[in-house]
């Protein structure tokens, strides 16, 4: 060795080096191979192996990342490269996202919402929706006068659009049909009906009851909301039911089980049975609406048991009751 490489000694331990030995030089500094470790792990770094120098002191890339790397508050990886120091949190580029739509705000800003980074478009929708308004899909302006054209699920200022047909400038009121928009009494005039549900047209199968036409998604029992979709419903007072809750509503209640009556239903003496639950007061002889009986204090009673009677007794019903033999009436749903 010359009498230079006799001065030199190792950075990490402060030896020399021994004659034809290999060593390591970095940034104007030498090591032995076995000193140039990673100041955190102590791991030889390996040939060509990436290696960050922080204050003096060099890391493997895993112990540079976690001493001193931001962490990214979406994706929980460490970010290498360019951070996006936003809401408090550190993230990277391309997680960086509007919290309803995810378009990536990295470079185009944000507004801070209720604890939420939103693009303008979408901070806009909910200005409009906590005072009640709707922002126009176009202009993107709130739309403070009026009511809203919807169109394709969209609100819009009405005025953006005329009608395919005449060309007049629309209302809220305009109708969409097969994607394109006309005025009211353009789309009268083509006869197509509206659905007394969502005021829309109805292009496909019509459902009328009630006196007015329906989509057939939309004509639901009044109390479950649930599509009747062909089935039997029951109308009362201008409302359409399905037949459980119309009876279980307006039904007649059984006068044994107490219970509403869902299907047939034997009535008589003012008073309602299920057709298993009729029959007579004193033997309990099963009857149907057919069956023949006796008014025996408004109860039914059968022949065969009122002949039991005394004749006093007979003599005081006649006195009572103008008609004593009567039958049933079955209702059938």
């Amino acid at each position: 060795m010359t009498s230079t490489e006799d001065m030199m000694v190792c950075s990490r331990c402060h030896e020399g080096f021994e004659e034809r030995e290999k060593l390591v030089n970095a940034g104007g500094q030498v090591w032995h191979q076995q000193c140039f470790v990673c100041a955190q792990c102590f791991r030889p770094f390996t040939k060509d192996a990436i290696f960050y120098e922080f204050e003096g002191r060099k890391y493997c890339e895993h112990d540079f990342h976690v001493l001193f790397a931001p962490c990214c508050v979406k994706c929980s990886e460490f970010i290498i490269g360019r951070v996006i120091k936003a809401m408090n949190a550190n993230w990277c580029p391309n997680c960086f996202k509007c919290e309803l739509c995810q378009d990536i705000l990295t470079d185009k800003g944000f507004f801070k919402n209720a604890g939420r980074a939103l693009c303008q478009p979408c901070n806009e929708k909910e200005k409009a929706a906590a005072i009640g308004k709707y922002v126009c899909f176009k202009c993107k302006a709130i739309i403070d006068e009026g009511a809203p054209l919807k169109y394709k699920n969209e609100a819009y200022h009405p005025y953006h659009f005329n009608c395919k047909n005449c060309g007049i400038e629309l209302t809220s009121s305009a109708r969409e049909i097969k994607g394109e928009l006309y005025c009211l009494r353009c789309h009268d005039k083509m006869g197509i009906p509206i659905c007394g549900a969502c005021r829309r047209p109805i292009e496909e199968r019509v459902v009328t009851a009630l006196g007015k036409q329906w989509h057939v998604e939309h004509f639901v029992c009044a109390k479950c909301e649930k599509p009747f979709f062909g089935h039997k419903h029951y109308e009362k007072k201008g409302l359409a039911y399905c037949e459980t809750h119309y009876h279980q509503l307006f039904g007649n209640v059984c006068f044994v089980c107490s219970k509403v009556i869902i299907g047939d239903t034997i009535t008589a003496l003012n008073k309602a049975w299920c057709p298993d639950h009729f029959a007579c007061a004193y033997c309990e002889t099963k009857m149907n609406e057919k069956s023949k009986f006796y008014d025996v204090d408004l109860k039914p009673c059968c022949k065969k048991c009122y002949d039991k009677f005394p004749v006093e007794f007979k003599k005081r019903l006649k006195k009572k009751y103008t008609q004593h033999m009567i039958s049933a009436k079955s209702i059938f749903f």
